[in-house]
């Protein structure tokens, strides 16, 4: 039995990849390659040349060459009793020549794993083991052998032995009878335990808060998985720029024989200020300003004070959102502000405080609980005995919340394919002009369903409902009610247009009922430009549910532009079920897919 022993290294990586993207002709003319994948891979492989050779000796040096990245190609494939000859053809000028035998495929036989130094404990051997995953009688091809070496290692690493590392692994190729038997050599050293967060940049932070982050207690087992946790968290809070986290190097073991981990942060600038303005032909111009500050608590906070002034909402707020409060994946965020909310059906100002605390139960499923103080002034038209008269009333509303969301989508901004949900619930008390009690729910999904060539055309769906259970009309208050109608609802209509009015006028009265739903077709054209049709329907009733002349249908075009982290969206639609008082059409701009 004739046997080699070679060892096969990541040099096999970097022959593959030789090539020069301006070629215009193979290097060398290969002869004797049957098999078609295999004559592509070689082809991929071998670089071009712009000119022919200008001699017979240059003609040999590229055939030399080509033949040392050929064999690389056929030793990556599993070809080990390969035949490579050089050679020069007789033309003028001569071109290189490679006559190749790739003789039989070797396939895989007997992979082992040897351990250098002390192995790990039984169950940990046995895992690794599991991973290697190279099944008898398959291609022996490099690429898989040197996978089956990283999972080993990564696996090893996994189960707490951090400074586990691939040493030359020893592959025999028998050419007896065309099997590869790879032997891994892996030393695991020791178990690894671990102690502490070391913020190793002091900041603004306070080390004593990363540390509160860490998913780990001083000497638990080493898990990467942790360490990733705990730069996720950090970067979650998008007060840094920059964000390290890793195991101390072994010099770094402490007495007791724990290593801790390595913190490097880098803060952002501690303000911002942010600017905008908008115009919309319905709702005239706005303008907000924004002042945020970061990390002034030195646990990752943001504090945000915003002036908003705008004929639907103008506002003073501010709101502090304090991450991963009182435990990880937990955010709160307080907020107060006084504002003025001037709208077709009411005109309402007053003052608000509020808190709200959402926890990440997985990574896109969301629980929110909430508590607010609203104390506000409504100006509204009523109709009592035939009459419609304008009122003014005072309240006080306690409002709790607890909501649901799920995010299965793959874009915030310019989702393609999955589904979202979110469930609401907000118990509300009033006082004041009038004392009353209901419990207001909605629920609100969308779904997204690629298909054709290249997934470009995407057809998007959303529906949306809710009731008011305990409220009686008219005496819930305006700004309490549903509305529909907008570019966040129905486009074609005026905010708030659809549904019941007032008598004799064209003011919405809003409802204790909605029902939403919307369908979109979305075709990408180029790389950057999309475009889409769609028909939107919705409608508000007064009592349990909206029914007949409640709805409102709209239909429309829009285009998309990609920037990169999302679409600008410019959307025209208009109204089919118009009435007295709606526009002929409303156009839209605004940054994201309308859901």
């Amino acid at each position: 039995m004739v046997r080699k022993r070679f060892a096969l290294g990541v040099t096999v990586a970097t022959l593959l990849v030789a090539g020069h993207a301006s070629a215009n002709e193979p290097t060398a003319t290969i002869t004797g390659v049957e098999d078609r994948a295999l004559r592509e891979a070689i082809q991929r492989a071998m670089s071009e040349a712009k000119n022919p050779p200008r001699s017979r000796s240059e003609a040999r040096r590229r055939a030399r060459d080509a033949g040392d990245v050929v064999v690389a190609v056929l030793r990556a494939e599993g070809y080990y009793g390969y035949v490579v000859e050089p050679d020069v053809s007789e033309a003028d000028p001569p071109r290189a020549v490679l006559k190749i035998i790739p003789g039989p495929v070797f396939v895989i036989a007997d992979p082992k794993l040897a351990w250098i130094g002390a192995p790990p404990d039984e169950g940990v051997v046995k895992r690794a083991e599991s991973v290697i995953r190279l099944t008898p009688g398959e291609p022996g091809r490099a690429a898989d052998v040197l996978a089956a070496e990283g999972r080993v290692v990564a696996q090893v690493q996994q189960l707490g032995y951090a400074d586990a590392a691939a040493e030359p692994r020893e592959v025999i190729v028998d050419h007896a009878d065309h099997t590869v038997r790879p032997t891994f050599q892996v030393a695991a050293g020791d178990l690894v335990k671990v102690d502490g967060v070391e913020v190793v940049t002091h900041g603004r932070s306070n080390p004593a808060w990363v540390q509160h982050l860490a998913p780990w207690t001083m000497g638990d087992v080493y898990q990467p998985d942790d360490i990733a946790e705990l730069e996720r968290r950090l970067r979650d809070t998008g007060v840094y720029d920059t964000v390290s986290v890793s195991l101390a190097p072994k010099e770094k073991l402490r007495p007791d024989g724990l290593r801790p981990v390595m913190v490097t942060l880098s803060d952002r600038k501690s303000k911002t200020i942010e600017l905008g303005a908008g115009y919309s032909s319905t709702d005239g111009p706005g303008v907000d300003a924004k002042w945020i500050r970061y990390n002034r608590f030195r646990r990752a906070d943001t504090t945000t004070l915003t002036a908003r002034l705008a004929k639907l909402d103008s506002r003073l707020e501010a709101e502090l959102a304090l991450p991963h409060w009182r435990r990880s994946q937990q955010t709160l965020k307080l907020d107060t502000s006084i504002f003025r909310d001037d709208t077709d059906a009411y005109l309402e100002t007053g003052a608000h405080i509020g808190a709200d605390l959402t926890r990440r139960l997985r990574p896109t499923v969301y629980r929110t609980y909430g508590v607010a103080l609203d104390l506000s002034q409504i100006d509204s038209l009523t109709t009592e005995n035939g009459l419609t008269t304008s009122t003014r009333q005072n309240f006080a509303t306690l409002t709790t919340t607890a909501a649901y969301a799920w995010d299965k989508s793959d874009s915030v901004l310019d989702p393609t394919k999955g589904w979202r949900l979110e469930v609401q619930g907000e118990p509300t008390a009033i006082t004041g002009d009038t004392t009353m009690a209901f419990l207001k729910v909605q629920a609100q999904t969308s779904a997204y369903l690629p298909f054709g060539k290249g997934a470009k055309t995407v057809i998007a769906g959303r529906f949306k409902a809710g009731q008011i259970l305990g409220g009686a009309m008219p005496e819930t208050p305006a700004s309490r009610r549903f509305y529909a109608g907008g570019g966040g609802s129905v486009r074609g209509y005026s905010y708030q247009a659809i549904g019941p009015r007032i008598d004799n006028t064209t003011t919405p009265q809003g409802g204790l009922s909605l029902l939403e739903t919307s369908l979109e077709v979305r075709h990408r054209f180029t790389e950057h430009w999309g475009g889409v049709a769609f028909i939107d329907a919705g409608g508000v009733g007064v009592d349990k549910w909206p029914s007949g002349d409640d709805f409102g249908v709209g239909v429309g075009l829009g285009v998309r532009y990609d920037l990169g982290f999302g679409p600008i969206r410019a959307d025209i639609a208009m109204p089919l079920s118009k009435r007295e008082g709606d526009p002929a059409f409303q156009l839209y701009i605004s940054i994201g897919q309308s859901f």
